[in-house]
């Protein structure tokens, strides 16, 4: 935190805003009330810098650009689900979300509705990976673009070359998505399946594994094995609870294959399309890149400011950085492509 009393003021004006309009979209009432108590914490400690300040003129509190954003992807994806970027905004309490951890590491049900409630309802990372697939769409096809106009192509040409590449890439991003996630979809599957026929044929013995699990983190052997024993008088329960303890497996969530193809082709497409906009409208070839090339570089900043929600880093340096990034991967291919234009020529 800066030395400063009315920057420090600031910071915990912003954080006090933040908890609270958290608080105000947390669907869990115990920790939307520990948001609320952070920001009276943080209210406190504005109050303590104000005063540290005193003497000095009060700017007019307002809560930046990041701090809005990051509102606006809680109410839009809950809290829990934007953890990351939650965390990168240097937001404490984001443990509750693991309340069920004791300090030993892992807080055991007492009852079978317990069983695997820690692992439901995280979104994991999927906003994160479409801002990487927008960025992988736009640097690679812009650079496409780029060497073909270097070759001294035709506008048609360049425009061909940028519509087949995009569908190329996204494609092909689909096609590796796809398989991959069948691949470990399958895997999981074939593990819960040998799951299910082990607790088919020997119940008592898969009770006692789980008791044992469940013992080793902390709970007590004979309230391990009354859970334990109680979970296997319903298979779908059983088999839910080993998946997760034994196999660390959530079965609820192995991945949609289809979903995974289909998110990953939309994000590449995305990006992609933003430097062939300018020769859709039939622009010289000349004025068609300079065009595709600031919009590039406007969609490059704005994909490195976006990732800086997730890092915590200056937007600006982020945005900075993809735009040189860019550069260097178009200037590169600009030359290549000029170079082998002229020995074809």
């Amino acid at each position: 935190m800066s030395n400063d009393p009315l920057e420090s003021w600031q910071e915990e004006k912003q954080s006090s805003w933040l908890y609270r309009e958290l608080a105000q979209c947390e669907p869990d009432a115990k920790i939307a009330e520990l948001f609320r108590a952070l920001a009276a914490a943080a209210d406190f400690q504005a109050e303590k810098w104000l005063t540290a300040a005193s003497g000095r003129s009060v700017p007019t509190f307002a809560p930046s650009v990041r701090a809005h954003i990051t509102v606006a992807l809680a109410r839009a994806f809950t809290p829990r689900r934007v953890r990351h970027v939650l965390a990168a905004m240097k937001v404490r309490g984001l443990s509750a979300y693991d309340s069920q951890r004791s300090l030993a590491g892992h807080l055991m049900p007492t009852s079978v509705s317990d069983v695997g409630a820690r692992h439901k309802g995280y979104g994991g990372g999927s906003l994160r990976a479409a801002v990487f697939g927008v960025n992988d769409g736009l640097v690679s096809n812009t650079s496409l673009i780029m060497g073909v106009a270097g070759a001294a192509a035709s506008g048609d040409i360049v425009l061909t070359s940028g519509v087949a590449g995009l569908l190329a890439g996204a494609l092909s991003m689909a096609a590796g998505e796809y398989v991959s996630m069948r691949s470990q979809r399958e895997m999981f599957e074939y593990q819960i399946g040998l799951e299910r026929d082990e607790l088919r044929e020997y119940p008592d013995e898969e009770a006692e594994e789980l008791a044992l699990i469940y013992q080793a983190r902390g709970m007590q052997l004979d309230q391990a094995r009354r859970v334990s024993r109680e979970l296997v008088k319903n298979e779908a329960n059983a088999l839910d609870a080993l998946a997760r303890e034994e196999l660390g497996l959530n079965p609820d969530d192995l991945g949609s294959p289809w979903g995974a193809a289909i998110s990953s082709f939309v994000a590449f497409a995305l990006g992609a399309v933003v430097p062939l906009v300018p020769f859709l409208f039939g622009l010289p070839l000349a004025r068609a890149v300079v065009v595709a090339a600031a919009v590039a570089a406007c969609a490059l900043f704005g994909v490195g400011a976006m990732l800086s929600l997730f890092t915590g880093r200056s937007a600006l340096a982020g945005g900075v950085r993809m735009v040189l990034i860019g550069a260097a991967a178009g200037a590169a291919t600009w030359i290549i492509g000029s170079l082998l234009g002229a020995a074809i020529a």
